[in-house]
Parts: C-alpha cells; structure tokens; sequence
C-alpha cells in the first residue's frame, strides 16, 4: 500500500487550509479569474479531490500524487483501487479522479475520430489505442464506416473474455443498420500484451464476416490492440 510522510516534502506556502489562503491564490478561484491552462497539475488535481486530509491540504496532496507516480501520464492510468489506496485519496477522492482521467483519454480519441478516414489498419491503431492501452479487461467494439471508408462512430458491444456466445452477429450488426454503415470493422484489446488472435477471436470474426456478406456491411477487418502492439486480420489474410 502506497504511504506519504506525515511531513509534506513540497509544503504549502501558507501552512493553512487552502480556504484561508489570499484569494489570488485559492486553485477555483485562480481558474476562474485566469483560465484552467495557468493552474499547476497539482491545483488541477486539487479541485477534483475538493479537501485536503488533516492538516496537508488538496493542492499537496496532488503534489504526492504526481511524485510518487513520477509523472501525470502514469499517474491517470492508475486505477480506482491504487489511486484510492493512497493517504488522503478515499473514494469519493479517487472516483473523481478516474472520471476525469476518463474524459481526458475519451476527448482524445473523439478529437481523433472526427470525419477520419480509413485507410490502413494503423489508422484504427492511432485513434484507438490511447483509450484502450491500458484497459485491464478485454474490450469489444465495432466501427461504422460510410461508403468512402469515412469513421462514423463506434459502438461498445461488450466487455470481458470474449467468446462467441458474448459477441453474436445480430448485436454487431443491430447497430451497423442504425448506422446507416456501409461497412464495419471490429475492434478488441488483449490485456495480457500478446495480439496473436485465440481460437475465439477467429470464431468470432468468420461468424460475424459471414453475417455481413449476408447483410451486404462487409466486414473490412478486425484489429486487435494489445499494449503498443497490434494484429490485424486483414493484414495476415484472416478474412
């Protein structure tokens, strides 16, 4: 379990709860007058987690967090149990925080996705793997593209081992026809870091590649993120 000294490394500068600071100093107040983008990572963290925890204040509290996890990066991949683990994070603390570290990778991938199109199975990679890279269970989606291969949206069909009693045909492509797409492709993360496909990951996809020949929404590929790596059925003649 992660601990912090009862002597805060990096003090605050008035020893006080933060509502006893100047006002030009106060994180909400600083952001409201000034904008989000000239608060420190720590008075950010600060008004996500609201108070202090006895007399060490919020904003030292985020100074801990960024430094016993080196950096912001590594600290939003934490999850709820680590995050909430560490003194003076509960979990009301630690909820806020995921959510926000959430919405922040969620953003990302959204800022990516807008009318892209898709032409290789790296194109998928850049915009999803930010949001699936560290995923500690396994994540099944499906892609909707129009007839020039441009990305209309996703849809989450389920979570946890895969198997093809998980992921059927009809619910891939229930969504695909609200869509309005012109062909799909799959999409799943192995945690583990190995993207070679399993015996289910193939059943799933002739399954739902028959589905669509059918349906005439071919399915153009399915990819699986694991970590930094990759497989892409298309690319190994899978389909």
């Amino acid at each position: 379990m992660l601990k912090i000294k009862q002597k805060v490394s990096e003090p605050s500068a008035y020893h006080q709860k933060i509502s006893d600071w100047p006002l030009g100093d106060r994180p909400r107040e600083k952001l409201i007058k000034y904008g989000a983008d000239t608060l420190t990572e720590a008075e950010l963290i600060a008004i996500l987690l609201r108070t202090g925890a006895g007399k060490i204040t919020a904003v030292d509290i985020g100074k801990l967090l960024i430094k016993e996890f080196i950096s912001l990066d590594r600290l939003a991949k934490k999850s709820y149990s680590e995050l909430q683990s560490f003194k003076g994070v509960g979990p009301a603390k630690a909820i806020s925080l995921c959510a926000a570290f959430e919405l922040g990778r969620r953003a990302a991938v959204e800022q990516k996705k807008e009318r892209k199109t898709i032409s290789t199975p790296e194109d998928v990679v850049s915009i999803y793997l930010p949001g699936l890279r560290d995923a500690q269970q396994e994540i099944f989606k499906v892609l909707f593209l129009d007839s020039a291969n441009h990305l209309l949206g996703d849809r989450l069909i389920t979570t946890g081992i895969l198997n093809s009693s998980l992921v059927h045909p009809r619910e891939v492509y229930k969504y695909a026809i609200i869509e309005s797409a012109a062909s799909i492709i799959i999409l799943h993360n192995h945690p583990s870091g190995n993207p070679e496909p399993s015996s289910d990951d193939i059943q799933i996809t002739r399954q739902i590649s028959e589905a669509g020949k059918i349906l005439g929404i071919p399915l153009h590929d399915h990819i699986i993120l694991a970590r930094e790596k990759y497989a892409s059925f298309a690319e190994k003649g899978l389909l």
